[in-house]
């Protein structure tokens, strides 16, 4: 493990100042969003000096991406727990809708942050890209029970299943459900649950 020297005796590991700084930065977004997040709030919340975060992360926006990256790696984790029981298309189907729902609620910075394209340019960032594409891949396979979809089309339920995830979980974060299902936790992923099942007990054409 490399080691970073602070002070004269005592020696921090690299992974500790770095995980440090992410944690600073999920804190002050957690608080006051991303418009409070600089480099130099950063440094100061993590203990280390104004110029530590840059010896790890190039700018903020690699920091974003860094927690962009982790988002979906936990999105991804709470997807794929919530399917280990599921026996049925339909109940798959509603499990990853409430786990999408569950990963907003429990982590409403950090998911915000992983949709706003004009804070983090993936394309820039190619770890970020690959766990948002490992999240899709996901939604494809239990959706449309392919690994890939090679057609525009064949993305059309995928697109509607993650729609109506996303749009649910960004109205109870911007708190427009709370006479409709309840404000705790239990209560909204209840509430996502029944959305869910309401859609999947249509009949298809």
């Amino acid at each position: 493990m490399k080691l970073r020297q602070q002070a004269e005796t005592k020696v921090i590991p690299v992974e500790d100042v770095r995980g440090s700084i992410l944690n600073a930065s999920l804190e002050l977004m957690n608080q006051g969003g991303l418009a409070a997040l600089s480099m130099r709030e950063v440094a100061r919340r993590a203990g280390v000096s104004h110029q530590a975060p840059y010896h790890y992360f190039a700018d903020r926006e690699s920091i974003l991406a860094e927690l962009v990256r982790d988002g979906f790696e936990k999105l991804t984790g709470y997807m794929e727990n919530s399917l280990r029981d599921v026996r049925s298309y339909d109940d798959s189907i509603a499990a990853m809708g409430e786990a999408y729902v569950a990963f907003a609620l429990d982590h409403s910075s950090q998911f915000r942050l992983m949709f706003r394209s004009e804070m983090v340019d993936s394309t820039r960032h190619p770890e970020a890209h690959a766990a948002a594409e490992k999240t899709f891949d996901l939604c494809v396979k239990i959706v449309t029970g392919r690994d890939h979809c090679e057609e525009a089309k064949d993305r059309i339920p995928v697109i509607a299943a993650w729609s109506m995830a996303h749009g649910l979980a960004t109205l109870y974060l911007e708190g427009k459900l709370t006479q409709a299902t309840g404000d705790t936790r239990a209560e909204r992923l209840a509430g996502a649950r029944a959305v869910f099942t309401h859609y999947l007990a249509k009949p298809r054409r």
